[in-house]
């Protein structure tokens, strides 16, 4: 089998980003039932040198969507926009994230393999092919965003799992069997 850059990519980013987008369903809620103001959700970290909740997922949507946007054109920077300071603001951005996913071509994601890119932040610029950025950089930092999140979450004390976190797995279909 060759190999599919798309494959190891984009199935990957869905799942989580779906996963992601259905815990801030129910962080909403365990804000509201717990009592807590959606300000000091957003703002929840787990160490004070860390991202805040909202900024830790709307970096599942830049380290998605933005690095492959960046791998097709050519550089890639970090998004310095201002984050959403709303769970509903967090499920927009995942939206976008999940709709620019979705309407992806294989074979525009394949087509990127051998392709030359950058990673640019203020006066760093490293060199990359595109599959290498993708699976070396933005992707770790893809998962390591998604984890922190959830455990952010779990730290305020909202009852999740890995189940939650995994979202729906992709299992071969018994059904046809």
């Amino acid at each position: 089998m060759q190999f599919s850059l798309y494959e190891a990519t984009v199935p990957g980013y869905l799942q989580s980003l779906r996963a992601t987008t259905a815990w801030l369903a129910k962080a909403e809620a365990f804000a509201n039932e717990a009592g807590l103001a959606e300000a000091d959700m957003m703002a929840a970290r787990l160490a004070d040198d860390m991202f805040p909740f909202n900024r830790q997922v709307r970096a599942c949507a830049m380290h998605s969507q933005g690095a492959l946007e960046g791998a097709f054109k050519g550089v890639f920077s970090p998004d310095l926009s201002p984050h959403p300071e709303s769970f509903a603001g967090l499920r927009e951005r995942l939206g976008e994230a999940l709709t620019y996913l979705e309407g992806l071509a294989k074979s525009d994601v394949d087509g990127l393999l051998g392709q030359e890119m950058r990673f640019e932040f203020r006066d760093t610029k490293w060199p990359f092919l595109a599959q290498d950025f993708l699976l070396s950089f933005s992707q770790p930092n893809f998962f390591f965003h998604t984890t922190t999140a959830y455990a952010i979450l779990r730290h305020q004390g909202m009852q999740i799992g890995k189940m939650d976190y995994l979202g729906k797995t992709r299992m071969l279909d018994q059904s046809s069997k």
